[in-house]
């Protein structure tokens, strides 16, 4: 596989932008049994463009220059941020690109001093609630606002792990 890159995302990221999230979003729907109606779905390129300007879009791109993966953060007034849009092709999958991503997301939601970071996820894809637990995300609550049971995850960076000494 090609390198990758994370980086700001520009203007002209959003066709790119607009591919990962059809391609992803659909997959996400299969994998979590839901119709095809998500928001994601329906949006524009420009929609995306008016995302880059107002939020911090961020992509993977390989060393050829494809878009493999986004994702979007908004900081909120409360010095908390909502992680949304995220995506990785599904031809990418596996390869550590949204790994690489949220780590990237998180360098920079730590160095704009945000306290907690929440997203939405299916309750029914099982993969896609594992790996962001396995990130240190924890189910908040759940809801059935958009016809389907999704769960709000947060993960706090102002909880700091506790040192743990061995004795040998």
């Amino acid at each position: 596989m090609n390198q990758i890159f994370i980086r700001k995302a520009v203007p002209e990221d959003a066709s790119g932008i607009h591919t990962v999230i059809q391609e992803s979003f659909i997959k996400y729907c299969e994998k979590s049994g839901l119709d095809y109606t998500v928001e994601a779905l329906k949006e524009t390129v420009e929609d995306i463009e008016k995302d880059i300007f107002n939020k911090h879009v961020l992509v993977a791109v390989l060393n050829d220059g494809i878009i493999a993966g986004t994702l979007r953060l908004e900081i909120l007034q409360d010095r908390s941020a909502y992680l949304t849009r995220f995506g990785v092709l599904p031809i990418f999958h596996r390869f550590g690109i949204g790994g690489k991503l949220l780590d990237a997301a998180e360098d920079f939601l730590k160095a704009s001093d945000v306290k907690k970071v929440y997203l939405h996820t299916a309750v029914s894809n099982k993969d896609l609630v594992r790996f962001y637990y396995d990130r240190g995300f924890r189910i908040e609550n759940t809801s059935t606002d958009r016809g389907y049971i999704r769960a709000l995850m947060a993960k706090d960076f102002s909880v700091q792990a506790v040192p743990v000494s061995v004795c040998v």
